[in-house]
């Protein structure tokens, strides 16, 4: 067999392989999802196309292309990107994979292009963010002159475009301003933001919404003006509480609203026109707000979430209070972070507490972390806070520690996942022998072959392939196929002719 594989070569075995794995897992979509983005990315854009456009559903079929656009985009493959969106059905999904490729084009370099593409986008409500992307894909460039023009632009059709949505072309337009150092061009938008948030509801399910991304912004300037205004409603005013996502409950005309034959007004509460922040857009805040920002500031916003909890009508309140333990953890309060969980239903308390002990481990106190993880009596939370230590200390370089930090988890699944941390780490730091070693140890077959893919994208071509094929029979084909796009492009096509031969 060994002369076999030398003789005829080991990417046709691997691909033999393959054929074989698929034959054993069918029922695997063909038409959307991972697999066809996976050829578009590999240089078979049509292959993909054809499966698409196979989709009965005609919303399902223009989103499925949209998506095979980015991919294609993403892979360099701008002309082909560009000829797929053009010919998707849908007029409105059309836009949208056109508006996608205007910052790729800016990007590739191919600024007329880019320009040519904004001025054919049809619909007026997507003008505004196909400028604006283009605004800041110029400012990336550091090509100042061009991007703050393009900013104008995507500013004067968000004015002349007034639809929900504009508000997050406006927060965009913010980090212009700022990447092109026009501070008091940011200002001025930022309160156009807020205008615009206080006086609807966006359709959007994005987080953070684009105001909480300003704040979080000014208040890492030691700016709480803002914030402070939103969190302090107007005397003898009630807000009703947002079920959205980080979104804005105040609808067009809901101002004042009580319905009739409710005179307790139970059943809808009076609301202001000048709308308060809630605990979800609150924590939004608070999640803007990495570990790079200064203590202080954490320790306001902290103090401020702390007294919105106090304060608020309850709604939301294990929302801001995880967004709020974790942003303690992540600058080093563990102490504050912990407490504040003690009022919580225990299994999210231990839930909650293995999420505290990865920030405070992220923050770089991986020795408190570690004590911290072994304080917690929940089996599966206290399983789960060690692996997030030992992911920590491997980001750090401490191999060694990590690998017996692992060792001691007694959970054969948990302790798998901490050794195929270890075993990256390993294989970043080139001892590739050691890392294939270690993933032997890794109990669970499907932990391992996930440790081996992982190692696949770090290896030269003969080692991958055999890495790759011994993931095959572990695993089966999909969890190699992502780390094949590298070293053997063509095996998603083999796979797709194989699963519709």
């Amino acid at each position: 067999m060994g002369r076999g594989i030398a003789q005829g070569g080991f990417e046709p075995c691997l691909l033999t392989l393959l054929r074989l794995s698929v034959g054993r897992e069918p029922g695997t979509s063909l038409t959307r999802g991972w697999l066809p983005r996976t050829l578009a990315r590999t240089g078979h854009l049509v292959r993909a196309a054809e499966l698409a456009y196979t989709i009965s559903d005609e919303l399902e079929q223009g989103t499925e292309l949209l998506e095979l656009v980015k991919a294609a985009a993403g892979a360099g493959d701008l002309s082909g990107a560009q000829a797929l969106a053009e010919s998707i059905p849908l007029r409105q999904l059309r836009d949208q994979a056109l508006v996608s490729l205007v910052p790729a084009w800016a990007r590739a370099g191919e600024g007329d292009r880019a320009v040519a593409l904004a001025e054919r986008i049809r619909y007026p409500h997507n003008w505004g963010w196909a400028w604006a992307l283009l605004a800041k894909a110029m400012a990336d460039r550091g090509d100042i002159a061009e991007a703050l023009r393009f900013a104008a632009r995507a500013d004067d059709e968000a004015r002349l475009c007034a639809v929900d949505g504009m508000e997050e072309v406006l927060g965009f337009l913010v980090e212009v301003a700022v990447a092109t150092g026009d501070h008091d061009r940011a200002a001025e938008l930022a309160d156009r933001v807020e205008e615009m948030a206080r006086s609807r509801n966006p359709t959007g399910w994005f987080k953070p919404q684009p105001l909480a991304v300003v704040l979080a912004r000014e208040a890492r300037e030691g700016d709480f003006g803002r914030l402070d205004a939103l969190l302090r409603p107007p005397p003898g005013s009630a807000v009703a509480a947002s079920d959205r996502p980080c979104g804005w409950a105040l609808e067009p005309g809901d101002q004042g609203m009580v319905l009739e034959g409710d005179p307790d007004g139970s059943a809808a509460h009076p609301v202001s026109a000048r709308l308060p922040l809630h605990a979800r857009d609150m924590a939004c805040v608070l999640d803007a707000v990495d570990e790079n920002a200064d203590l202080d500031v954490a320790l306001a916003l902290a103090d401020r979430a702390e007294t919105l909890l106090e304060t608020g009508d309850g709604r939301d309140h294990n929302v801001l209070l995880k967004s709020l333990t974790l942003l303690l953890a992540r600058h080093g309060q563990i102490e504050r972070a912990m407490a504040l969980t003690e009022g919580l239903d225990l299994d999210l308390s231990v839930a909650q507490q293995a999420d505290i002990v990865g920030e405070f481990a992220r923050s770089g106190d991986t020795d408190g972390a570690e004590a911290l993880a072994h304080a917690i009596t929940d089996r599966r939370a206290h399983d789960r806070a060690l692996i997030e230590v030992v992911r920590k200390l491997v980001l750090r370089g401490d191999q060694g520690r990590a690998e017996v930090m692992a060792r001691l988890i007694d959970d054969g699944w948990a302790q798998g996942e901490a050794l195929l941390a270890v075993a990256r780490g390993m294989a970043r730091h080139g001892d590739l022998d050691g890392a294939e070693t270690l993933t032997r140890s890794i109990a669970y077959r499907g932990t391992r072959a996930r440790a081996l893919a992982a190692l696949v994208e770090l290896s030269e071509p003969p080692r991958a392939r055999r890495l790759a094929a011994q993931v095959v029979v572990l695993g089966g084909w999909e969890p190699v196929l992502p780390v094949l796009e590298r070293i053997m492009p063509r095996s998603v096509a083999v796979v797709v002719d194989q699963m519709t031969s």
